[in-house]
C-alpha cells in the first residue's frame, strides 16, 4: 500500500506534464482567461454613460455594472468589481464576444477623437505663440476665416495676459475644429462637438 501511494502522485505529476501539455496549459489558460474577463468587467465600470448603454449586457451584469459605478468605498468597489469579474465569467463566448466588439469600437472611436483633440490644441497653442503659424494653418484649410482668426487669437492672448475667463481661448479652440472639419469634408454631430469642447475646457 505505501508503494502504490508513492506512485500515484508520480503518475499525476506525470500527467500534468507530459499528456501533450494539455493539462497545465490548460489550466494557466483558465487563470488568464478569468483575468481577462475581470479586466474587461473593469473596463465596462469605466466606459464614459453614454458608451456603456451601448454594451450589449445582460440584465444582471449590467445591474452589477452600474452597482459598482455608484460605490465610492475603494474596498467597497474592489470587492463589487470580482463581483462583476463573477458575472462576466457566467456569460457565453458569444456575450463575451460581443462585448469585445463593441468595446473595440468604441476604444477605436475614442482613440481617433482624443487624437483629433490633441491637434486641435497643439494648432491652438502654435497660434497663439507664433503669428506665421495662421497663415499657414489658413494655406492648408483655405475654407477658415482669417479675420476670425486673428481677433481670436488677439483676444485669447489678452486673456492670457490680464488673468481673465479663457473665453476667446475656448472660442479658438472651436474655430480651428470647424475650419479643419471643413477642410476635410467631414460631418460632425453637434452635441458631440460640445461634450468636447466642454471636456478640453476643463483640461485647459
Amino acid at each position: 500500500m505505501k508503494r502504490k501511494t508513492r506512485i500515484q502522485p508520480m503518475n499525476d505529476a506525470v500527467a500534468e506534464q507530459d499528456d501533450n501539455g494539455y493539462d497545465r496549459p490548460s489550466k494557466s489558460q483558465l487563470k488568464r482567461d478569468m483575468e481577462a474577463l475581470q479586466e474587461l468587467g473593469q473596463a465596462l465600470v469605466e466606459l464614459p454613460k453614454d458608451a456603456l448603454k451601448r454594451m450589449p449586457m445582460t440584465e444582471d451584469l449590467a445591474d452589477a455594472v452600474h452597482e459598482c459605478r455608484r460605490i465610492t468605498d475603494h474596498e467597497g468597489r474592489r470587492r463589487q468589481l470580482q463581483y462583476v469579474g463573477r458575472m462576466m465569467r457566467g456569460l457565453t463566448e458569444a456575450e463575451v464576444a460581443a462585448l469585445r466588439t463593441k468595446l473595440d469600437e468604441h476604444r477605436g472611436v475614442n482613440r481617433a477623437a482624443t487624437a483629433r483633440l490633441h491637434w486641435i490644441e497643439r494648432t491652438r497653442d502654435k497660434l497663439l505663440a507664433d503669428d506665421a503659424a495662421l497663415t499657414e494653418f489658413i494655406r492648408q484649410h483655405p475654407a477658415a476665416d482669417p479675420q476670425e482668426g486673428r481677433t481670436l487669437i488677439r483676444n485669447a492672448r489678452r486673456e492670457q495676459e490680464q488673468g481673465k475667463p479663457p473665453r476667446s481661448f475656448r472660442e479658438l479652440f472651436q474655430w480651428i475644429k470647424d475650419a479643419s472639419a471643413q477642410g476635410a469634408g467631414e460631418s460632425e454631430d453637434q452635441d458631440d462637438e460640445r461634450a468636447d469642447e466642454d471636456r478640453e475646457d476643463d483640461e485647459a
